[in-house]
């Protein structure tokens, strides 16, 4: 395997992973607002009835922050691999740089 088709073959893992991880975050970050949603109604069956009242002890629920620390790791996981695949972009740059450069010393030489 050359060099490029390694920095391609790597290039496609991490897409895939990036896929994941992101459809990962964002399925909790629209989850985050259901969970929240839900909590309040229980909390609204228990008597609080004033909605600020529902919000602040559904947002200081276990669950709650459960999801939300899940939610960072997604996040965490998702930047993460944004990146890599970014220094990934950056190999490819620069191999195709090093085969200009290449080309160019031929041409050099060949001139002579």
């Amino acid at each position: 395997m050359t060099e490029i088709q390694k920095i391609l073959y790597d290039a496609e893992q991490k897409a895939k992973q990036f896929a994941q991880a992101e459809s990962n975050r964002v399925y909790l970050e629209e989850f985050k607002k259901s969970k929240l949603a839900i909590l309040m109604k229980e909390f609204q069956q228990q008597g609080f009835g004033a909605i600020s009242a529902q919000e602040r002890e559904a947002r200081s629920h276990d669950e709650y922050i459960e999801l939300l620390k899940g939610l960072t790791e997604a996040t965490k996981k998702s930047m993460q691999l944004k990146y890599e695949l970014k220094v990934i972009e950056w190999k490819v740059m620069l191999h195709q740089t090093k085969q200009a450069d290449r080309r160019a010393e031929m041409k050099l030489v060949n001139a002579q």
